[in-house]
């Protein structure tokens, strides 16, 4: 059944889809009125070449593809970029370790250079093959053709174009399905409509947009105030201080209660943070330990399995959520917090597969599975899982597991999807590999030093065995002349930030983004994962440690050197 909902967007039923979906959890409103003023493009295909069919094991959808079309997106990816011809498993995984499809904010949803973008309404671990699977019968007879091919690459080429014919999309356990197309003048405005759909983009306050440091987790309230007393003394350009776990009286699961030996100068801190124009954000999970005020309230509301001794909250819940949310406004927010770094909702099956199984039961009718797709729980402003119709949501995606290319590779990526990724500065091997990642982080949407694991800030003595045992670098006086230059380079970028940002909440069209969507006629950008469009004038290639030099690839346009 095909029902069009907006210009050019349309919904698309197949059998008896499941009842709670990404799409019944949808917290925002589309954007009707800017939607509207956008093209009225019809669908990219004939509905009759779409095939579905359900099995045992769930549904299969079989979408067009054509030769000429290149496909991107499935959320946050670090491991790939283009999509085409590959298999994507959309499963949440806080540490993928190939391009497999596994993400911690994996999300059913594909663009194509043809102007176009698909949602497939699940919370299942759907599998998407995109193009390379071919049907019994089809090679048969086309040997004798490749065979008069006289190169390697025109053979492959041949192959290639001949099985690029479906999209083939696997749902277990679901007997039905909706899809959303959307469908664009081009692969930006695809991409402008879903964000639109989903309710706009995030409206970012200005100094979130700072810099981001993150306190050694050890620490307690007397060095709280210590270091925030340095950052001023030496002018340390710095918008807000975190938190690590160590805040409350229990972590791994949650208290969400100030430690009364370790944070028993907190509200002095507080007090001293407001002075200095500092924000504090705060480090949790969504685990909530038997200690926790909220955990008597929220015992009938969980999940059926315990993670690290604590409750897992149903969130899909409204009582879920006015207890956890009416508890921290009251008891924390209201105190002078600004935000929270929400960690480990994602999951992970390589270091120690903790989390709750996909066998789980919830009270709202979710199963693990679909929990562990949708356990995003929002917040100003960290999260490590997303889903769909993630654009108005404020958080930004993190994750402190992955190489400086990597880092890269997820800026260019996120932007497909609605989402938003910070390559914060954690580790670094060496002076010119920490410099080149501080380059890159004031180049992201959110630009954050994680030093939770060393007491000193890295650029007095990067080394972490030398810092924990307070020992300084001898150039350190150098380093931090450095990083404060690095430092008030972002803050002078932050008035062109916030335009960017406040025209994705106003147009949908992401700040951060890859070079193919503003220039999916060009061929050239079709492989470029290390370069990304910052709003509508800036480009950035960031450098990492291996190279000192590196191609940058310049697209028709009037275009200056800005920084080095």
């Amino acid at each position: 059944m095909e029902n069009k909902v907006y210009n050019g967007i349309y919904k698309l039923t197949f059998g008896e889809p499941e009842k709670l979906t990404a799409m019944s959890f949808k917290q925002f409103d589309a954007k009707e009125r800017e939607l509207n003023v956008l093209s009225d493009k019809e669908l990219p295909f004939d509905t009759s070449e779409i095939e579905f069919k359900t099995t045992n094991a769930g549904c299969v959808l079989k979408l067009p593809l054509d030769s000429t079309e290149e496909i991107y997106g499935f959320g946050l990816q670090l491991k790939g970029f283009k999509q085409t011809g590959k298999k994507k498993h959309i499963r949440p995984n806080a540490d993928p370790l190939s391009d497999s499809g596994d993400s911690h904010a994996p999300v059913p949803y594909y663009v194509s250079t043809k102007g176009y973008a698909i949602l497939v309404d699940t919370a299942r671990y759907a599998s998407f093959y995109c193009g390379q699977m071919k049907e019994k019968g089809v090679s048969k007879g086309a040997w004798e053709e490749y065979q008069v091919q006289i190169t390697e690459d025109a053979l492959y080429s041949a192959r290639e174009k001949e099985s690029r014919a479906k999209m083939l999309v696997e749902i277990p356990v679901a007997q039905g399905v909706d899809v959303y197309v959307f469908a664009g003048e081009s692969m930006l405005e695809a991409v402008q409509k879903y964000n639109l759909f989903s309710g706009g983009g995030v409206e970012f306050p200005e100094w979130a947009l700072g810099i981001w440091y993150r306190n050694f987790g050890k620490s307690n309230s007397d060095d709280w105030i210590l270091m925030a007393q340095k950052f001023k003394e030496q002018e340390i350009p710095c918008s807000v201080f975190g938190l690590e776990p160590g805040w409350q009286s229990q972590a791994y699961s949650c208290s969400y209660v100030w430690d009364k030996d370790r944070a028993k100068r907190y509200k002095e801190f507080l007090s001293l943070a407001r002075e200095m124009n500092f924000r504090v954000n705060l480090w949790e999970h969504a685990f909530v330990h038997p200690s926790s005020p909220i955990y008597d309230d929220l015992a009938e509301y969980s999940g059926d399995y315990e993670v690290w001794k604590g409750l897992v909250p149903d969130f899909a819940l409204k009582e879920t959520r006015k207890i956890f949310t009416d508890y921290h406004k009251k008891n924390i927010v209201d105190e002078g917090i600004s935000g929270f770094k929400l960690d480990e909702c994602d999951g992970s099956d390589f270091t120690n597969g903790w989390s709750f199984p996909n066998s789980a039961q919830f009270p709202s009718g979710l199963d693990g599975e679909q929990m562990h797709s949708l356990f995003d729980k929002p917040t100003m402003h960290q999260v490590r899982n997303s889903h769909a119709f993630a654009a108005p949501y404020p958080f930004i995606l993190y994750s402190d597991l992955y190489g400086h290319k990597d880092y890269i590779r997820g800026m260019a990526t996120a932007g497909f999807s609605g989402m938003l990724w910070m390559p914060e500065v954690r580790i670094a091997t060496n002076l010119k590999d920490f410099i080149r990642r501080i380059q890159t982080v004031i180049l992201c949407p959110l630009a954050q030093i994680d030093a939770w694991y060393i007491p000193n800030p890295p650029w007095e003595q990067i080394n972490r065995t030398k810092n924990n045992a307070g020992e300084i670098m001898e150039n350190h006086k150098e380093v931090t002349q450095m990083v404060k230059e690095l430092f008030h380079f972002r803050y002078e970028l932050v008035p062109y930030l916030k335009d960017a940002f406040d025209q994705y909440k106003a147009t949908g069209i992401p700040p951060f983004r890859a070079l193919v969507m503003d220039y999916p006629h060009d061929e050239e950008t079709y492989n470029i994962e290390d370069q990304y469009m910052i709003g509508d004038n800036y480009m950035a290639a960031p450098l990492t440690e291996e190279s000192d030099t590196r191609k940058i690839y310049i697209p028709t346009g009037e275009w200056k050197h800005y920084k080095t």
